[in-house]
């Protein structure tokens, strides 16, 4: 038995790569180890047809939490997705310091909403799932700001579906914001933690 909230023997597996995942579970006293899924979201999100974002992020979340699943029978295992919609468009994340120009372009002045789709697996199987939103307002910025943003954020620029990371630089883009902290940066605790404890893997 690991010592602290979590009650199983072997430490939590997060079906990520994600830095700010691991260390939200890390901070809360969860052991946790990373494995990367391999499973090709967009493409997936493409083969789903038109179906509401929130149902895109939870299935996106089963589809990673079932293939780290499928490998490690017996493991609990946590997958997360989160999709930006703005005005009805979902919006991907930018692979260049000259798309997140054009995604901050897109969003400036607007409200925006993340959602987050969460899975919890073991043994192949779903054992609990539920999807979060956060609402989003960016400010007014013209040209000149966003480029400054830009700069002063180098790579970050491509590491999250908004081009911001809340916890760091971004923050200065907002005039407004709606949610829990930790669905905005993409696990979101509160409703997970709930969830372990009625799997019974939580002693706190």
């Amino acid at each position: 038995m690991i010592d602290g909230p979590w009650r199983h023997a072997r430490p939590i597996l997060l079906a990520s790569t994600s830095g700010t995942r691991r260390r939200l579970l890390a901070a809360c006293g969860l052991p946790v180890e990373p494995e990367a899924p391999g499973t090709d979201e967009r493409a997936l999100e493409a083969s789903l047809g038109p179906i509401p974002p929130p149902e895109v992020a939870l299935k996106i979340a089963e589809a990673k939490a079932l293939s780290v699943s499928a490998r490690n029978p017996d493991r609990f295992v946590i997958g997360a997705d989160q999709i930006l919609v703005c005005e009805g468009r979902v919006l991907s994340k930018a692979t260049s310091e000259e798309e997140a120009r054009a995604r901050l372009a897109e969003l400036q002045g607007r409200t925006h909403q993340l959602f987050v789709g969460v899975a919890i697996a073991r043994s192949g199987m779903v054992e609990a799932a539920f999807c979060e939103e956060a609402r989003l307002t960016m400010r007014t910025l013209d040209a000149a700001a966003i480029a400054r943003y830009v700069d002063l954020a180098g790579p970050a620029v491509t590491r999250s579906v908004g081009a911001y990371e809340i916890e760091g630089l971004g923050i200065h883009l907002f005039s407004a914001i709606d949610g829990e902290h930790t669905t905005i940066l993409g696990l979101p605790l509160v409703p997970l933690l709930a969830n372990l404890r009625s799997l019974g893997v939580l002693e706190l």
